[in-house]
């Protein structure tokens, strides 16, 4: 039965260990984000051997690319983007210590079975919610790849970040339990 977890960043693998497909968390602390151009330069520098921008153990990468902030605002919306542009990246960072990601959609076969060797879980954010998510980002610092515009890294303070958990530490997917959930046999 799925539960209401809140947590605070950076995750540990207890942590990460309790959580079920289904679980509605909300995430406080620093999270980071992401998207596929900054990926392809976080790799680059892992294959050269350099340092990352931030240390990725126990953190959480959304993969957003959030719009320009209004004035007084701290962000625009920043709803998820769709996810398997990141797959051919994320078991790299997960084996580094990555713990989490946030986005929309399903992940590859290759993605989930990182999270299960990594310890690690996948969450989804309601896309079509960015303005509503946005309301729990407190701080959003530009900390890499600035040129890339809405797709650089960022580090942000969240309160209450709304997620579920789509895949966990156990191999298991919501999106495939719920096709098994509300099939009708003939």
């Amino acid at each position: 039965m799925a539960k209401t977890v809140h947590l605070t960043t950076p995750l540990t693998d207890e942590a990460v260990s309790a959580l079920e497909v289904g679980d509605k968390v909300f995430l406080s602390g620093i999270i980071y984000t992401a998207r596929d151009a900054a990926h392809k330069r976080l790799i680059d520098l892992l294959d050269a051997g350099r340092p990352l921008p931030f240390d990725v153990r126990g953190q959480v990468i959304y993969y957003v690319g959030p719009s320009p902030a209004r004035p007084g605002r701290i962000i625009g919306a920043a709803g998820p983007t769709t996810s398997y542009r990141m797959d051919p990246y994320a078991p790299r960072l997960l084996e580094i210590g990555l713990k989490a990601m946030i986005g929309k959609g399903k992940r590859a076969p290759a993605v989930k079975e990182a999270l299960v060797r990594h310890r690690a879980v996948y969450l989804g954010a309601t896309g079509g919610a960015g303005a509503l998510i946005a309301q729990s980002i407190k701080s959003a610092e530009v900390i890499a790849y600035e040129e890339l515009g809405p797709e650089a890294i960022r580090r942000m303070m969240v309160e209450n970040f709304p997620a579920v958990v789509i895949n966990d530490a156990r191999g298991n997917d919501l999106y495939e339990e719920g096709v098994k959930t509300y099939r009708i046999e003939d």
